[in-house]
Parts: structure tokens; C-alpha cells; sequence
């Protein structure tokens, strides 16, 4: 991300070393709207195009999680059975509102992560900000992932109905005028507290899982020295860990939102009692029902995110800004 042109001297040694830094990142002249509509366009197309490749990897985890009993039979058997009742058709059940709603999503998410973390910099300083790097990666992705989950909520809903009741829809646009006109706005967010509490958690792992390890293979390999395809496998590999780690954290508020969306409540029944009776339902074993089909999905998914969010940032000259690493 951007920053101001420091000043000759600080009259630190450690802190010009810091303020040098900064400006050796300092992507060209790029600051405000130009600079950051750079790092949406890239975070909208990392993930919509990796949701939407895997679709048939989250239409399979989703029938697991909605009917356990007939779908719990591992990964590969649940996917042959889907295919044997439904036709392969149905594997890219909800691919119109899954890439519709992950490219805003995306924007949001990734744009608002470097949006927020240059925000921190710029009220504690760089050296305040790179001692408390962890805390800033929290804050930062938690406050980008609650706007983001706005704009993913009523696409999610639409997606999550579509993928649990086959017929409901034949498409994005039918499927959410449906949801509109019979249930209004609520409709769409009678799961946001629980996405919410999937993505937020999700979220906060992922960047802060992503930039651990992103650190700990610079401290061993020098950066700079390294070619784009080089640096887009490290990117890769950051981002599996990344991924399995926001898998686990995630997983029960995933199931529960799985759950509230497959139906409308009953007359007079209020989200937070849905929330509290799909939990007590569950219990902690049934809440990390299709673990392993959410490991592959979303460990590949993040994996895949960040390469791609790299390369683009690097395509579209907004490759590097402000690292929080010493």
C-alpha cells in the first residue's frame, strides 16, 4: 500500500531504516481510489474465479452438511451419488450466484484488508504497526470481511437454496426474485448472523495464517531475489495452510448457515431461536459434518486466491505497498 514520502531524517537510524523501507514498497505513484480499486478488481477476480471452479467441490460438501445420513459417505462416494440421482448437471448447481457473489465478496475482502491496514499505519506510525503486525492483521481483515459479508449474504442465501432444493429456481435472477417476493429482505439475511460468524473468523485466520507464513519462508529465502513464478508458489503455498487452518476455525458457523438457509423459519420464529435450535441439534460433532470435503475446498480455494491476488496486483502495477515484516 501507499505512503508518504518521508522526510531526509528522523533522526533514528532504526526508524529511517523503517521509513526507507516503506518507500522501497511504495507501489509507483499510485494512492487513493486508483491504488485501491486495483487491490478490489484483483480480490473480486481471485475469488469469484476460484468459488466458481469449485463449485461442484461445494455442491457435494452442502448435500453433506443438509442430509448427512444420505450423503455422509465420503467425498468420492457422495460425488458419484450426486451424479447417479441428479445427472453432472447438478454439480454446478448455484455457479451464477457463486461467482456473483464471491467478485463482490472479493472486493470488498481484499480491497478493505489493505484499505484497513494502511488505516492502522497511518495512525500508529510504521514501527508502532510493524511491532504489532498480528493485531493490525486481525483488525484489519475482521473489519474488510464484515462489509464484504453484506454484499455476500443475499447471493449466499440464494445459492445455499438452490444447491438444497434443486427445483427452486433455474437461476441467479429467478432464484432471488423468488426469495424477494415471498419472504422480502429478511430472506436474504436471515443467515448473516452466521455468516458472520463463519466469515469473520474464516477471514482473520486466513490473512493472519497467509502472512505468518508468507514470513516465515522470506526469513529463509531472500525475496528479492526470487523470479514472479517463484513468488507465486510461495503465494500458493501460504495460502494452503491458510486455507486449512480457516477451514477448521469456521466450520460449525459454515454448517449452521447451511442449515438456516435450506428453509424459511416457521411463522413467528426469529433468527436468533433458528440459531440456537440448529446448535442444539447439531452438537459439536454434527457441526463439523464434510470436514473433509471443506478442507480440500477450501484449502484450494485460498490457495488458489492468493496466487492469483499476487499476480494480478503484479500485473496491474499494484504489486507491493507497505509489508508489516521486519
Amino acid at each position: 500500500m501507499s505512503a508518504a514520502a518521508p522526510p531526509t531524517s528522523t533522526g533514528s537510524q532504526k526508524l529511517d531504516g523503517l521509513v526507507r523501507q516503506a518507500a522501497a514498497h511504495t507501489p509507483g505513484k499510485r494512492t487513493g481510489l486508483d491504488l485501491y480499486s486495483r487491490f478490489a478488481f484483483a480480490g473480486a477476480v481471485c475469488c469469484s474465479v476460484t468459488h466458481g471452479a469449485m463449485t461442484p467441490v461445494d455442491v457435494v460438501k452442502t448435500r453433506i452438511q443438509l442430509d448427512p445420513i444420505k450423503y455422509n459417505i465420503g467425498m468420492i462416494g457422495a460425488f458419484r451419488k450426486v451424479v447417479a440421482s441428479e445427472g453432472a448437471g447438478a454439480l454446478l448447481t448455484g455457479v451464477g450466484p457463486t461467482f456473483a457473489g464471491y467478485f463482490l465478496q472479493g472486493a470488498f475482502k481484499f480491497g478493505g484488508y489493505e484499505f484497513f491496514k494502511q488505516q492502522f499505519i497511518n495512525r500508529l506510525g510504521y514501527e508502532t504497526a510493524s511491532n504489532n503486525r498480528t493485531a493490525i492483521y486481525l483488525a484489519s481483515s475482521a473489519a474488510a470481511e464484515f462489509f464484504a459479508s453484506i454484499a455476500l449474504c443475499p447471493l449466499e442465501a440464494t445459492r445455499i437454496r438452490m444447491v438444497s432444493q434443486p427445483t427452486f429456481a433455474n437461476g441467479l435472477l429467478s432464484g432471488f426474485r423468488k426469495i424477494a417476493s415471498q419472504e422480502g429482505l429478511g430472506g436474504f439475511y436471515s443467515g448473516f448472523g452466521p455468516i458472520l460468524f463463519k466469515q469473520v473468523p474464516y477471514t482473520m485466520a486466513k490473512f493472519v495464517v497467509y502472512e505468518k507464513t508468507s514470513e516465515a519462508i522470506y526469513r529463509r529465502v531472500d525475496k528479492s531475489k526470487l523470479s514472479n513464478g517463484a513468488i507465486t508458489g510461495v503465494n500458493l503455498a501460504s495460502g494452503l495452510v491458510a486455507g486449512f487452518a480457516a477451514a477448521i476455525v469456521s466450520q460449525p458457523a459454515d454448517t449452521m448457515l447451511s442449515k438456516i438457509n435450506k428453509t424459511k423459519g416457521l411463522p413467528g420464529e426469529g433468527t436468533t431461536s433458528r440459531l440456537f435450535k440448529i446448535a442444539k441439534e447439531l452438537g459439536l460433532r454434527g457441526s463439523y459434518t464434510g470436514i473433509g470435503a471443506r478442507l480440500a475446498l477450501v484449502g484450494l480455494i485460498t490457495s488458489g486466491q492468493f496466487a492469483i491476488y499476487g499476480d494480478l496486483k503484479r500485473i496491474t502495477g499494484a504489486a507491493g505497498g507497505v509489508e508489516l515484516t521486519k
